[in-house]
């Protein structure tokens, strides 16, 4: 009899998984690797709530229980998933003068794999990570807090936060591009329709919003996430001494 599938999946993120010996004389076999693949498939395509184990199965022309022989439930697609967009983000060495930057630099690099993959963002929510290259990723964001003299704890608590946030902007992002998809006008207004909906708020009520309405929808998501992202940062201290 197989192992268990949990053991499996401890041990293909001990190590690298070996790739299987294509066959063009027989049915390609399901892997971990495909699986992920068709994973990606089904959120690039459809988006992240058409994920589930059946949708992967029919995309790979097979039953769900096939999937079963490889993987544990619906939360380890997520973390092949987050593992395979992770493994594409390039961490710097480490740099004490320019560790903002840095910092800002891996998570723009992660919110744009987000991006990439409508609502996927929502696999990082309340997750904890197992595969190597999700824990590769957070080893290098926490040596880059380090480097810049912020204390162990506050460090571990400020990539929290971060990330939080990197996830919850992609989520937001993700939504307003469905809902224009879709044509819903009464979600989703243009930067003249909003400005004219509080520039008529009325003033008695309303005179902060009116006065400063330009200003409340100035700049564009990116630069919003930037804004964010600086003032978390910046408000993280080297530990003095």
């Amino acid at each position: 009899m197989s192992a268990d599938p949990r053991q499996r999946r401890a041990a293909r993120h001990a190590q690298p998984a070996a790739e299987p010996a294509a066959s063009a004389a027989r049915k390609k076999p399901i892997t971990v690797e495909r699986i992920t693949d068709a994973a990606l498939e089904v959120v690039a395509t459809e988006g992240y709530d058409a994920l589930t184990i059946r949708r992967v199965a029919a995309v790979l022309g097979t039953g769900p229980s096939s999937l079963y022989a490889h993987i544990v439930n619906k939360d380890d697609i997520d973390d092949l998933l987050l593992g395979r967009l992770y493994a594409e983000v390039v961490l710097p060495e480490p740099d004490p003068a320019a560790w903002r930057e840095q910092l800002l630099g891996v998570y723009t690099q992660i919110r744009d794999l987000y991006l990439k993959y409508p609502g996927i963002s929502r696999a990082a929510l309340a997750m904890v990570p197992t595969s190597l290259e999700t824990l590769r990723v957070g080893e290098g964001i926490l040596a880059i807090l380090l480097a810049g003299g912020i204390e162990p704890r506050t460090a571990g608590w400020a990539r929290d936060a971060l990330s939080l946030y990197v996830s919850a902007y992609a989520l937001e992002q993700s939504l307003v591009r469905q809902r224009r998809r879709h044509q819903d006008p009464e979600w989703v207004l243009s930067r003249e329709e909003l400005l004219d909906r509080f520039t008529a708020l009325p003033a008695d009520k309303f005179p902060q919003t009116r006065r400063h309405a330009a200003e409340l929808i100035s700049g564009t998501g990116h630069d919003r996430f930037e804004f964010a992202l600086g003032q978390l940062m910046n408000n993280l201290r080297p530990a003095s001494g």
